[in-house]
Formats: C-alpha cells, sequence, structure tokens
C-alpha cells in the first residue's frame, strides 16, 4: 500500500472518530482554550496569556507625550499533565466501509473517541475545588419550588459581587437542575421570553446573562467527615489571611478536604478549603481559605460548613483554561504508554468544533495490526473570582 493512501485513510478514519467527541465534550468550547499543533512532552507548560486590569487618568497636558503605563503581562502556566490514549481494532471490511461510507463509523472506535472525550471532559470540570463562590442549597435541586428564577438571579449576583466580567458568562448544570428550570415559564414560555425556541429546542439558551447548558459529567462535591461537635475560629486572624485557626468542638475530628465551603459568623463571603486539612477536636488547626480573609475575626465565631452538593457551575469564560498540544513522543515513552510495536503511519487532526488536538497510529504488531489513538493536554482554574457554585 502507497504511503500517501496509508495516510489518507488513517486522516479519514481520525477525522471521522473526532466527529463523535463533539457530543461529550461540552467545556472545552465554554472555557478558555490554548491549541497549537506544536509537539510538546507530557510535564512540559504551557502559557495563556490574560488581561490586566487598568484605570483611567487624568489628562494633563505637556510639550511631550507622556511615558506609555508599563504593564506586566498576566498568564496562567497550565502544565500538559495529562497524556491518554484509547486503542481500538478494525478489520479490512471495516476500513473499507469507512472509505465507501461518509456516514460508517464503527461503534468501537465510536467508544474509543468518546473515551478520550469524557476524560478532558472530566478534567476541566475537576478543577472546581478552587471556586468558592456559592449560591444554593446543598441537595436541592436549582430553580426548585421557593426558588425557581432566583437561581438564576443570585449566581449572577454572586458574580457580580465577585468582580467577574457580565460578558461571556455561561453556566452548566446537572440534568436534574436543566429540567427544573424548563419547568419555569420565564425560561419556556414563548410570551415570557418573546421566542419559542426553548420549547422547541429543549434549550434554555441565554437568559439572566447566562449561555445556559446542561452536562452529564457535572460533578458532585462529597464534604470530608465532620462527626459531632461545633466548629469555632479560634483567636484573631486578620483581613486578608489565607488560613484560619479553627476550633473543633467535642466529638471527632474533622477531616476537611480541598473543595469544602465554609462560611463564618458575621461574614457573608463564602470560602473554600484549599488543601486536606485534619481539624483535630483536641486543638487548634490552621485551616488554608481562599480568597483571603474579607473580614478579621476576633475569635469563637461560629464555622458552618456546606454539606455535599452538585456542583452546578456559572462561571467567565476566562475562569477556566485548557491547553491542548501535539503529543510528542519518543520509543521509551510509546513503550511506557503499553503501545509497543512499530509504528507504520502516524496523523494529527484539530477537530473544526471542538478544537480538540488528536493523534491517530497504525501499529503493527506480531501478526497484528492496532488502531491507537492519543492526547496531551492540561486544565487549570485561571480566575476562581469569575466562577461560582450554584449548589444542588
Amino acid at each position: 500500500m502507497a504511503d500517501n493512501t496509508l495516510t489518507a485513510i488513517l486522516t479519514q478514519i481520525l477525522a471521522k472518530g473526532m466527529m463523535t467527541l463533539r457530543q461529550p465534550c461540552l467545556m472545552t468550547r465554554l472555557v478558555n482554550t490554548d491549541y497549537s499543533l506544536e509537539a510538546k512532552k507530557k510535564g512540559q507548560t504551557i502559557d495563556i496569556p490574560l488581561s490586566t486590569a487598568m484605570s483611567a487618568e487624568d489628562v494633563s497636558p505637556a510639550a511631550t507625550p507622556s511615558a506609555p503605563t508599563a504593564l506586566t503581562p498576566k498568564v496562567a502556566q497550565i502544565t500538559l499533565d495529562n497524556w491518554m490514549h484509547a486503542d481500538f481494532g478494525l478489520n479490512d471490511m471495516e476500513v473499507g466501509r469507512i472509505r465507501a461510507d461518509q456516514d460508517f463509523i464503527p461503534l468501537q472506535m465510536q467508544e474509543a473517541f468518546k473515551s478520550l472525550a469524557n476524560a478532558i471532559n472530566t478534567s476541566v470540570f475537576d478543577t472546581y475545588k478552587g471556586v468558592y463562590g456559592y449560591v444554593g442549597t446543598a441537595g436541592d435541586t436549582p430553580f426548585g419550588t421557593g426558588v425557581e428564577v432566583a437561581s438564576a438571579t443570585s449566581l449572577r449576583r454572586v458574580l457580580h459581587e465577585q468582580s467577574c466580567p457580565k460578558d461571556n458568562r455561561r453556566a452548566v448544570l446537572d440534568y436534574a437542575a436543566e429540567a427544573a428550570a424548563l419547568n419555569l415559564a420565564p425560561f419556556s414560555d414563548a410570551e415570557k421570553r418573546g421566542s419559542s425556541a426553548t420549547k422547541t429546542t429543549g434549550e434554555l439558551g441565554n437568559i439572566f446573562g447566562f449561555d445556559w447548558n446542561s452536562d452529564d459529567g457535572v460533578p458532585t462535591h462529597t464534604r470530608g467527615a465532620i462527626g459531632s461537635g461545633d466548629l469555632t475560629v479560634s483567636g484573631v486572624n486578620a483581613k486578608g489571611a489565607t488560613s484560619v485557626s479553627i476550633a473543633k468542638g467535642e466529638g471527632t475530628s474533622w477531616e476537611a478536604v480541598e473543595g469544602d465551603i465554609i462560611s463564618f459568623a458575621g461574614d457573608t463571603q463564602t470560602y473554600v478549603i484549599t488543601a486536606d486539612t485534619t481539624v483535630v477536636h483536641t486543638d487548634n488547626t490552621s485551616v488554608p481559605i481562599a480568597p483571603a480573609l474579607k473580614i478579621a475575626t476576633e475569635g469563637s465565631e461560629e464555622v458552618t460548613t456546606r454539606d455535599s452538593h452538585v456542583v452546578n457551575l456559572g462561571f467567565h469564560r476566562d475562569a477556566f483554561g485548557l491547553a491542548m498540544r501535539s503529543p510528542d513522543a519518543g520509543i521509551k515513552d510509546l513503550l511506557g504508554q503499553g503501545k509497543a510495536g512499530n509504528v507504520m503511519e502516524s496523523v494529527i487532526l484539530q477537530d473544526p468544533v471542538t478544537k480538540l488536538i488528536m493523534r491517530l497510529e497504525l501499529i503493527r504488531g506480531y501478526k497484528m495490526t492496532m488502531w491507537d489513538v492519543d492526547c496531551l493536554w492540561g486544565t487549570a482554574l485561571v480566575d476562581s473570582a469569575r466562577a461560582a457554585r450554584l449548589a444542588g
């Protein structure tokens, strides 16, 4: 088989496989992304540029213009720490049908690509643990009776208070929250929306300043075991502190985990615990938090935790970052990934819809041929002030 023919077949197979990525890969289209076909190795970092805040200044007429304001560019550094692959088999009949039938995609090939898409989507969701903005009630589906549209307006308020830009706001709900929202007249009735699109398509669309979406990958945060005994602030903690001393009353220790949400009496801000911490009931414990403490504590303030909850999210596009590159692997790396054999041909493509970059290799083993697809990416919570949880 001529090399150009083999390359054409791989390109066609990879293109068809990437079409299956579009349904399960929602978050990749909603967050700040940086893609390139430039080859990188696992562990290397990518800098995503961010805007720098500026303030207007008074004009002072002079004979010469003033020097331009010196700005230090802001970047979010993302480590390419995810390198994953999936392999599948195609017999000669399936390869022939792929070439002849533009709509034919073998089921096992679909599953291989979907497994990678789901892994990428999940890795973006997993960065939620640094999000400290919080509205709603743990265990109660948003948009339910007694709450209705306040789920949306409260989420909007919290992002306002966190100085999140009003443009490019998105929200991602689990299917229960989406169903509850679709039952509300302000979301679905044509006479209130000015359009029948929601009832026609089943999509919430843009309302209250958010582009609403749903996904079955919305994570659930499980609060660390807390047991009995009250939690109180211990002593004075200065405004701006990034840790707070907390005392645990009688009972077992609190096994606080990264992502737990807490608040302090007299302070309306919610805080997120940034690292797993055991709050021992016989001693005061320094607990790392974000954001920095808004109000100084005097000691003995009650500490309230939020129960386990579904992490529906409202966020600005720049809250989360995803960087993707073409994998650059030597034979040692390939062996480490379990892909030993002779790579007969390799192609790399970028899907025009999801923008994901994947590589497909045709690998010859002993009396057999294997098709292997892999990708390299990294994710990060770039700006936690631009995101908030809508608990469910």
